[in-house]
């Protein structure tokens, strides 16, 4: 049996061979395998080098200070570090009330709950129907209390685009920190810290062709911002995070954004026009309904709900193709996706809906071919 089509790209992209070639070359005997902490011989001054060198890099893509670049394990810690960082601030401010939205990654929403067990106040935006936060719904939440607001730049579901520039300069009027998750954005459209105005960021590697395990946070160096370490030992970055650092994965990190930024507009023409050859095939089967829109969402994902089957049921009879439900599943227990339902779909068609994404490897025939056993299985299971 031949390997089903993969077009899960939005939960993660296979390593880029040039990206594992960079990463094999710090992991030998004869290659940079040594502690870049390790300052009292050549090993460890070489691997320093590659990793500054893969910092510098990552913050020329951001326009943004190498010191201003905190490693982590990835988005979620970026996210949990950007929040949770700020906690003594706020208490010691007063400021103890946070905005985001309701649509957001778990990585934030479990954060801002925990912080919300801490004495915390969070308030959870709904976003329009298309998935966006709006600037002025996030203006109506702030308060004079507020700490932070979050936003992620791009939806993991849905690929709705939110004017994050926007947010932060309304929060930079009001005194208050911005962030955004830009782990599904950074590599497919322009990030420029400086233009958006953002003071945190958090991004990761294994969702542009690099390995899991490695990211990192933007920390604004302005107005002298900084988070609380909540991983101690060592004082590495800066002070905000401790541990010693994964060379070869900082490297691939470094290696991986730097051919997205190369191929970033050949690869958006290309993929935008699979995505359209997906979305017209989409048109010729009966009772489908797009619950991405094309003119605010990127093209690497499209989520489509299917009316008279159940979105388990169908992505188990999709034996041909690789892809994801909009249901997230918390241990034995199958709920709706919260983003379907916070945009407004009811629970039957939040639970018959599909994420497809496409990246670097899609190619015309897996787009044809996945179409036409999406029809062909619609067809038996409606039957």
């Amino acid at each position: 049996m031949s390997s089903p089509i993969y077009l899960d790209y939005a939960a993660s992209t296979p390593t880029d061979p040039v990206v594992a070639d960079a990463m094999h070359q710090h992991l030998c005997l004869g290659g940079n395998f040594a502690n870049p902490a390790s300052r009292g011989h050549v090993y460890g001054w070489q691997a320093d080098e590659a990793v500054e060198s893969a910092r510098t890099s990552i913050a020329q893509m951001l326009n943004a200070d190498p010191r201003e670049i905190v490693w982590t394990s990835g988005a979620t810690e970026s996210d949990n570090l950007a929040i949770k960082g700020l906690m003594s601030r706020g208490l010691r401010t007063g400021r103890k009330h946070i905005v985001t939205s309701a649509i957001e990654h778990k990585a934030i929403l479990d954060t801002c709950a925990w912080m919300e067990d801490q004495g915390f106040c969070v308030t959870y935006i709904k976003p329009s129907a298309s998935g966006e936060v709006m600037l002025a719904d996030v203006e109506a939440a702030l308060r004079d209390d507020t700490l932070l607001v979050t936003v992620m730049q791009v939806n993991n579901e849905l690929g709705s685009v939110s004017d994050i520039a926007g947010i932060a300069r309304l929060c930079r009027e009001r005194g208050v920190i911005s962030h955004t998750d830009a782990a599904q954005s950074f590599g497919k459209i322009p990030v420029d810290v400086q233009e958006m105005g953002v003071d945190l960021l958090s991004l990761s590697a294994h969702k542009i062709y690099g390995p899991k395990g490695i990211g990192a946070l933007y920390v604004r160096r302005q107005d002298g911002l900084v988070v609380d370490a909540q991983v101690h030992g060592g004082g590495h970055e800066m002070g905000m995070r401790s541990g010693t650092l994964p060379t070869h994965q900082i490297v691939g990190l470094a290696s991986a954004a730097r051919l997205m930024q190369q191929e970033m507009s050949d690869q958006t023409r290309r993929i935008s026009d699979l995505r359209d050859r997906f979305i017209s095939h989409l048109r010729q089967i009966p009772n489908v309904h797009l619950n991405s829109d094309p003119a605010v969402c990127i093209p690497q994902i499209v989520n489509v709900a299917f009316d008279g089957v159940d979105g388990e049921t169908l992505l188990l009879a999709l034996n041909e193709v690789a892809i994801s439900t909009g249901s997230a599943c918390n241990s034995a227990k199958v709920e709706p996706s919260h983003v379907l339902t916070g945009i407004g779909l009811s629970q039957s068609l939040a639970n018959a809906s599909l994420r497809f994404s496409f990246g670097r490897y899609t190619q015309a025939s897996d787009i044809d071919q996945a179409a036409t056993h999406l029809s062909a299985v619609l067809g038996r299971l409606r039957q």
